[in-house]
C-alpha cells in the first residue's frame, strides 16, 4: 500500500473524532473487517514509524493529506478501543 485513498483519509479522520462506544454499537462486520485489514495496517505502520523510527514514510503521507500527529494519535487510540491491535 503506497498511497492513502480518499476513503482511507476520511476513515482515519472519523476514527480520530469519534466516540468508540458509538462506533462499536453501529459497526457492522464489513466495516470491522475493513478497519482491521486496511486502516489497521496503515495505523500500525504509522505507529511503528513514530515509535520505532522505521522508514515507512507514513508520517509524510499523513502530513501531505492533512492528518496531523494529534489526529493520527486519536485515530490509533480509537482503533485500540475498538479492539484493533496496533502495536
Amino acid at each position: 500500500m503506497n498511497e492513502l485513498s480518499l476513503e482511507d483519509i476520511e476513515f482515519i479522520k472519523i476514527l480520530a473524532n469519534s466516540d468508540s462506544t458509538i462506533l462499536q454499537a453501529g459497526m457492522n462486520e464489513v466495516t470491522r473487517c475493513r478497519l482491521d485489514a486496511q486502516i489497521g495496517v496503515i495505523l500500525r505502520e504509522y505507529y511503528k514509524e513514530n515509535t520505532m523510527n522505521t522508514k515507512t514514510e507514513w508520517i509524510k503521507k499523513f502530513e501531505k493529506v492533512g492528518i496531523t500527529e494529534d489526529i493520527g494519535k486519536a485515530a490509533i487510540a480509537c482503533a485500540r478501543r475498538l479492539g484493533i491491535d496496533i502495536s
